[in-house]
Parts: structure tokens; sequence; C-alpha cells
């Protein structure tokens, strides 16, 4: 064991073989990789190493997009995804994510936080289960914040639209850092979407699936609570609560077999066609008004019912 690995390990220790300057100057990638592996073990990482990163941060630049993607994702999958602070600290998202940055920076003068903004995201990734798509969505759900803060005259901090300024900006990193369509669109939505707060009533709840869409509901809520226990404890309970009916009232939607969108709507655009309404973009907007029906109303999901309503609504051809 000519380098101490044993001894290393026994004590929980990240250190380089030799020269840490010079392993990391070998391949720059192995910067961002210590800290990973500190991730990963739940090691600390050693002096010498951790004031080599700092030193050597900037070579990251020289590093593909894609080779720093895969190391960031398995940093946000471990055990450990807080550990991202150690990157923060060194100096390493400046170089990859200078958006963290900022958000570290950003202040949060509300009742409903006791963290800054970057501290917050810190704590959700440790709140929501290792999942690939969820620890991204509580990496990047609050990137915004930083740019839409606003003051009131009573010192006390607002971050209106954050959710849709989060899904652009989160595109955009998500795009510069090579992830792929899917989860960037996928994670787009549950961004512009996890402060969505509908009530426990089960039209409300139906309609937020519709907007949030069927297969990404659930993991909305496991966001939104993540979000929630992240937060200071200013009426958490009354959060939680809510949090708690919506959930209840979506099971009970399943259970049901309520129809949340066109897929499941009782009538196509065939049906109506068949029916003599003419094809085309007033289509379209006849089968919306059909299932904002059917979202009010789900006892009227029926082939008959839809197309009585269609009668009374729509424009027949001769």
């Amino acid at each position: 064991d000519l380098f101490h690995g044993m001894e290393d390990l026994k004590k929980g220790v990240i250190r380089c073989v030799g020269n840490a300057e010079a392993r990391f100057s070998e391949d720059a990638l192995r910067i961002l990789r210590a800290i990973r592996f500190s991730a990963q073990l739940g090691f600390e990482i050693e002096k010498e190493t951790r004031q080599a990163i700092r030193k050597l941060a900037p070579n990251l630049s020289y590093i593909s997009a894609e080779r720093i993607q895969t190391e960031l994702v398995k940093l946000l999958v471990s055990d450990h995804p807080d550990y991202l602070r150690t990157a923060w600290e060194t100096g390493l998202t400046r170089e990859f994510l200078p958006e963290f940055d900022a958000c570290m920076e950003t202040e949060q003068n509300t009742p409903h936080h006791c963290y800054n903004v970057g501290e917050h995201i810190l704590k959700s990734l440790t709140e929501i289960e290792n999942d690939r798509l969820l620890r991204i969505t509580m990496l990047l759900h609050d990137i915004a914040k930083p740019v839409v803060k606003k003051t009131d005259e009573n010192g006390r901090d607002h971050f209106k639209t954050h959710g849709p300024a989060g899904e652009k900006l989160a595109g955009k990193i998500l795009r510069r850092l090579k992830f792929d369509n899917v989860t960037i669109r996928n994670t787009c939505r549950l961004i512009r979407y996890h402060d969505l707060r509908p009530t426990p009533d089960a039209e409300d709840v139906r309609r937020a699936v519709n907007l949030i869409g069927e297969e990404l509901f659930p993991l909305y809520l496991k966001v939104q609570k993540a979000d929630l226990l992240s937060q200071s404890t200013y009426r958490r309970e009354e959060k939680l609560a809510r949090l708690s009916g919506v959930t209840e009232a979506y099971q009970g939607i399943l259970e049901r077999g309520e129809c949340t969108s066109l897929k499941t709507l009782a009538v196509s655009g065939k049906d109506l066609i068949k029916a003599g309404h003419p094809a085309g973009p007033a289509l379209g907007a006849l089968l919306e008004r059909l299932l904002d029906c059917v979202l009010k109303d789900p006892t009227l999901n029926t082939k008959e019912k839809l197309l009585e309503i269609a009668e009374k609504d729509g424009i027949k051809t001769e």
C-alpha cells in the first residue's frame, strides 16, 4: 500500500495519488470527479487536494459539457447531493453552473424561508428520493430566483414568476450541458409548475393534472413536498395539509378513472366529424370545450352525453 490508501479509506478521506496539481493537470475532469467521489462515499477531501481543486478549477473550462454532465448527474444521484456545496466553495460551479453561484449569493427575506436560495436548493436535494429527473429538477427549481427577485417597501423579498422564468433558464442550462431532449422537456415542465398550489377540491386537482400532465403529476407532488420541507417552519403544517389533501384527491381521481386529458375523453375528433362537425381548428376548440365540461363534471364523460353537448355547442355542416 505505497500511497496509504487503506488508511485513507478508514479515515474517510479523498486524496490524490502523489502531487494533486499534477494529477489534476493530467485530466481536469478529475477535479470534479474528486467531489463526486466525496458525495458518493461521504468522505472528506484532503487539504492539499482541496487546495489544488480551488487553484485549478478554471481548467474545467477545457472539459466537454458531456463529461461534466456525467459527473454532475452522478453527484446529484449520490447519497450526499448537497456536497455540491463543495463544488461551489472551491470555485467549480462558477465554471459550469454560474447560475448556482448567483443563488448562493441571493438571500430570501421572507417568513417562508430560512435559507438563501442556494442553501434551500441544497436542502431540497436531500429531501427528495434518489431519482435522476427529480434531483435535476430540485437543482434547478429555483434557479431563476436571483433574476426575478424584488424587494418591497417593507424589506420583504418576492420572487413572482420564478417558475416560468426558471423553465426558460433551466432549458438554457440543460442544453448547455448537453442533456437529452426528454430530460430537458420534463425538467422544464416540472420547474414551470413546481409552485402551483391547487386546492384539494377534486375539480381543481383534475385541472392541475391536465395542466401539468398525467405522467408528470405524481412527480410534481414529490417536488412540491421536497420544496416545502426545505423552507422555514412558517405555516408548514398548513402547507403540508393542503398538499396531503391534493394527493388524496388525486388518488381518488385515479381510482374512479376520471378523465383529465383529451387522451381519455369519451369522444374523439373522428367521432365529432362523423356526427357532422367540420374538421379544422374549430374541431380542436370544440374538443377542448368538451374536456373543460368533463374536468368540471366527470359524469359527463360518455360518448352520448358529449355528442349531445357538442350538438348544442358546435356548428355542424349541412
